[in-house]
């Protein structure tokens, strides 16, 4: 029995390994066949971190005899669930019985006229070496940070990254001849009303002014003025947003997602909607769950994927279904973090900024090539 995956959260393919090593045969599909630890391009524009330290072969972290292809090879460009088959770059087509979708989201700038022109970022490598050059030049002036629209991966990143750059002039000396703007789409600094709550007296307290319902329209390069849906012109000396968001375009081709390349996903089972039937599953920033688009949620997703697959080719009653489960740290300057930990029914209740919080999420930077892709956690 073969199981497919389009770059799939690697923990969970070696789990799966693991628990159906002689039930399964397993081919990855990763056209880059390189693993990068995103979370880590936070720490690149305050000069912590080497990103190329951020990659790693994806052959290398995955389980011997699981088959990797990649180039060509791994470049899935068409799905067909009906016939359970896919199709390669390279003219292939590939037959399977189980088929994961981890597809992820790619960053759109190209959806705000002027973003690419005028704004930075930090969700990529290139972007965030740029973003380190113009932070170390900057000597004063207006900061305008945020998020242009919703959904975008990793939520907790624009507030941490704001807090970070707050900390990061008061250190330099440039706090008093800088203003901090932070915008965001809703009523709300963000998406969860209890986090919201508890990052709006922070803001307050570093002075950061906050603008909401402000969904990004255009930005104009020239002026430096970046302008809302909902008329407000905002000029900036400096602008770091969070790009607009979108699925990958192999999921549009294949009819697969919504408009903006969503798939429509089973809250518990994580089966795709609609291919019940053709063992169809997707997980992470792909999917349309009303979760974080983080790779914490990639990785709990990945072992209930991993646990139903096991079960089913092994003829077990599933163990596991999905509940929204999300655990992510929050940096919130100074040497200092919190920590979210939620599902659908619980919403996070994040504690009192501490050093201690702040060392674990160190440490999890650290060790997480030892731990999360060989499956031990």
């Amino acid at each position: 029995m073969a199981w497919e995956a389009r770059s799939s959260p690697t923990g969970c393919i070696n789990l799966l390994h693991g628990d159906a090593r002689n039930s399964t045969s397993i081919t990855v599909f990763d056209a880059k066949g390189i693993h990068t630890y995103q979370p880590g391009w936070l720490y690149v524009p305050f000069g912590e971190q080497d990103p190329h330290k951020l990659q790693r072969s994806e052959r290398r972290l995955l389980q011997r005899d699981i088959a990797l292809l990649s180039g060509d090879a791994g470049n899935v460009v068409r799905i067909d669930p009906a016939a359970k088959q896919l199709q390669t770059a390279d003219g292939q087509t590939h037959a399977y019985d189980y088929l994961v979708l981890a597809t992820g989201s790619r960053n759109a700038p190209e959806e705000v006229s002027g973003f690419a022109e005028g704004a930075d970022h930090f969700y990529s490598e290139k972007a965030s070496l740029a973003l380190e050059k113009k932070l170390a030049n900057f000597t004063g002036g207006r900061i305008v940070t945020g998020v242009a629209s919703v959904p975008y991966r990793c939520p907790p990143a624009p507030l941490e990254f704001t807090f970070m750059l707050e900390a990061s002039l008061r250190d330099r000396g440039l706090r008093g001849s800088t203003e901090i703007h932070y915008v965001f789409p809703i009523n709300r600094p963000f998406p969860i009303q209890s986090v919201s709550d508890f990052v709006a007296p922070l803001l307050e307290e570093r002075g950061v002014q906050v603008h909401t319902f402000f969904n990004t329209e255009t930005i104009d390069p020239e002026h430096k003025i970046v302008s809302s849906l909902e008329g407000e012109d905002l000029p900036y000396d400096l602008l770091v947003l969070a790009p607009p968001h979108k699925g990958q375009q192999v999921i549009i081709d294949s009819g697969l997602g919504d408009r903006d390349g969503w798939i429509p996903t089973d809250h518990n089972t994580l089966r795709v909607k609609g291919y019940e039937d053709a063992n169809l599953f997707a997980v992470g920033d792909a999917t349309d769950l009303p979760v974080s688009k983080s790779g914490s949620a990639a990785h709990y997703e990945g072992h209930v994927v991993a646990e139903t697959i096991a079960a089913e080719v092994q003829h077990r009653p599933i163990r596991e279904l999905y509940h929204g489960r999300v655990a992510c740290f929050l940096e919130t300057g100074h040497g200092q973090a919190t920590f979210l930990w939620f599902d659908y029914e619980h919403p996070p209740k994040p504690p009192k900024p501490r050093r201690l919080w702040h060392l674990e999420k160190a440490a999890l930077n650290t060790f997480y090539w030892q731990l999360i892709p060989p499956g031990r956690v």
